[in-house]
């Protein structure tokens, strides 16, 4: 059984987190962006080493998205 749930991105599971612990709505996307300052601080070091990003060279493998569309009275 496919779940949409499973493709959402981390912040739909975190906000429930911060919720539980009490977290006002106000600052949450605050708090969602300096969760990923040291991915950005990584990006803009790299470009200023190298003037260039670094990617890694990989390809997908998994199976095609989107997936088709199952009525649930089929699943």
């Amino acid at each position: 059984m496919h779940s949409l749930l499973l493709d959402a991105y981390v912040e739909f599971y975190s906000a429930s987190t911060y919720h539980i612990l009490g977290i006002d709505v106000d600052p949450l996307m605050p708090v969602f962006a300096e969760s990923r300052i040291a991915g950005w601080s990584a990006h803009i070091i790299e470009h200023l080493d190298d003037n260039r990003l670094i990617r890694p060279r990989a390809e997908y493998i998994g199976p095609i998205y989107p997936s088709k569309c199952v009525p649930m009275e089929n699943q």
